[in-house]
C-alpha cells in the first residue's frame, strides 16, 4: 500500500514538472514576441485615429466650400438687387422713395462687403486646414509604414512559433487533466505569484531553483524520496529533486522536437 502511494506522489511530481516545462516553453515563445502585439495594436489604433482625423478635416473643407458658394450666391443676389434698385431710382416720384432705395442699395453693398470678408476668412481657413491635412497625411504615411514593418516582424515570429505554441497549449491542458484539481489550482496560483512563472523547480547545488535559498539536507532527502509534495518555505514553489528534473527535461525535449 505504501509503495502505491509513493509511486502516486512521484507520478504527480513528474506530471507537475512536465507541466512546468511545457508552460515555461510557452512563456519563452511569448517572450520572443515581447511587446510586439501591443505595439502593433497601439499603432493600428493610432493610424485609425489619424485616418478619422483626415476624414473630419476633409469634411470640414467640403463644409467651407459650401459656405463660400453660399456667400458667392448671396453676392450675386445682392448685385442683382442693387441693379434693380438703381433702375427703380430712375422712376421715383419723390425724394422719400429715392432715399429709401438708396438705403436698400447701401444695405446690399454692405452685404456684399461682409460676404467678401467671410469668403477671405474661409479661404484662409482652407489654407490652414490644407496645411494640417498635408502634415497629417505625412504623419499617417510614416505611422502606416512603421505599422507595416512591425506587423511583418510579428507575422514572421508568429509563423515560426504559432503552430508550436498551439500544440504546447493543447499539451498543457492535457497534462493538467492528469493532475488533481487542487494541485493544478496551487500550481496556477504559485505561477502567478512568482518571477518567471516557475512554480515547480528542482534543487540545484543544494538550493531551490529560481530563488536560490539553501534547502536543509534533511529536507533535500525528503524531496529525493518523492514520498510527498514539498514546497520551498521562502518562495512557495513546489520542489523536485535534480535527478527527476533531469529525467523529465530529457523526456520533454524529445516531445518538443516532435511538435
Amino acid at each position: 500500500m505504501a509503495k502505491t502511494k509513493e509511486v502516486s506522489v512521484e507520478q504527480r511530481l513528474r506530471a507537475l514538472y512536465d507541466l512546468q516545462l511545457i508552460d515555461s516553453r510557452i512563456d519563452e515563445i511569448r517572450s520572443v514576441r515581447g511587446e510586439l502585439p501591443l505595439e502593433v495594436s497601439d499603432l493600428e489604433d493610432e493610424v485609425a485615429g489619424l485616418n478619422t482625423r483626415l476624414e473630419k478635416l476633409q469634411d470640414s473643407l467640403a463644409t467651407i466650400d459650401t459656405q463660400i458658394s453660399d456667400k458667392k450666391n448671396l453676392i450675386e443676389e445682392a448685385k442683382s438687387l442693387i441693379k434693380k434698385y438703381s433702375e427703380q431710382q430712375k422712376n421715383v416720384r419723390n425724394n422719400r422713395e429715392f432715399n429709401s432705395l438708396t438705403k436698400e442699395i447701401e444695405f446690399q453693398e454692405l452685404e456684399i462687403e461682409l460676404a467678401e470678408k467671410h469668403i477671405r476668412e474661409f479661404k484662409a481657413q482652407i489654407e490652414q486646414k490644407k496645411e494640417v491635412i498635408d502634415k497629417t497625411k505625412e504623419h499617417t504615411k510614416e505611422r502606416e509604414s512603421h505599422l507595416k514593418f512591425k506587423k511583418s516582424e510579428l507575422d514572421a515570429i508568429l509563423s515560426e512559433t504559432a503552430k508550436e505554441e498551439e500544440a504546447l497549449i493543447s499539451k498543457s491542458e492535457e497534462y493538467k487533466k492528469k493532475i488533481e484539481e487542487r494541485l493544478v489550482k496551487a500550481y496556477n496560483r504559485i505561477r502567478t505569484n512568482v518571477k518567471n512563472g516557475l512554480a515547480v523547480v528542482p534543487i540545484e547545488r543544494g538550493a531551490s531553483g529560481g530563488s536560490y535559498f539553501t534547502i536543509p539536507p534533511q529536507v533535500q532527502m525528503e524531496i529525493g524520496s518523492r514520498k510527498k509534495i514539498i514546497t520551498d518555505e521562502h518562495s512557495g514553489r513546489i520542489l523536485v529533486d535534480e535527478l527527476l528534473a533531469q529525467e523529465q527535461r530529457e523526456k520533454m525535449e524529445k516531445m518538443f522536437k516532435k511538435l
